[in-house]
């Protein structure tokens, strides 16, 4: 299936965040589209942040299993998942640029054909410079 034109979907997103022996969970239930590209697959969505402001994100996943959560807006943020790898980013916020590390302990990607549809579900750890920022579990859910 190439999806080169993008097909509306419907996006769940569950994120877990466990900072500072504190956890908050927050959910998403958005519209947003799914662009297959070759081995490609992109997921687009807007996110409403609390003051009302929609950043837009995109979910990439690669055939060989990787996954990049790109958000847009005042942060801009090029988070990379591979299991079981440390992976270098970038995070650029309007107080400068910071080099941050994800470590993805558990991560899966299971997608289905009709409807097209599939979870996007990775356990990971923050860090910025060698210091942990936190413990994040994010479940992608997506149906077209």
């Amino acid at each position: 299936m190439d999806i080169k034109e993008g097909i509306p979907a419907k996006i769940n997103v569950q994120t877990k965040v466990t900072q500072n022996n504190e956890t908050e969970d927050f959910v998403f239930d958005l519209p947003g589209q799914v662009i297959k590209m070759g081995d490609t697959l992109y997921i687009r969505y807007k996110e409403i942040q609390p003051d009302g402001q929609e950043v837009p994100v995109t979910v990439k996943v690669t055939s060989d299993s990787q996954v990049q959560l790109i958000r847009s807006g005042e942060a801009r943020m090029r988070m990379r998942f591979a299991y079981r790898e440390k992976m270098e980013t970038s995070y650029k916020t309007p107080f400068g640029m910071f080099i941050i590390t994800t470590y993805a302990k558990n991560m899966h990607i299971s997608l289905k054909d009709r409807p097209f549809s599939g979870i996007i579900t990775i356990d990971y750890s923050l860090h910025m410079k060698d210091e942990k920022v936190g413990e994040y579990q994010m479940v992608l859910e997506f149906t077209t």
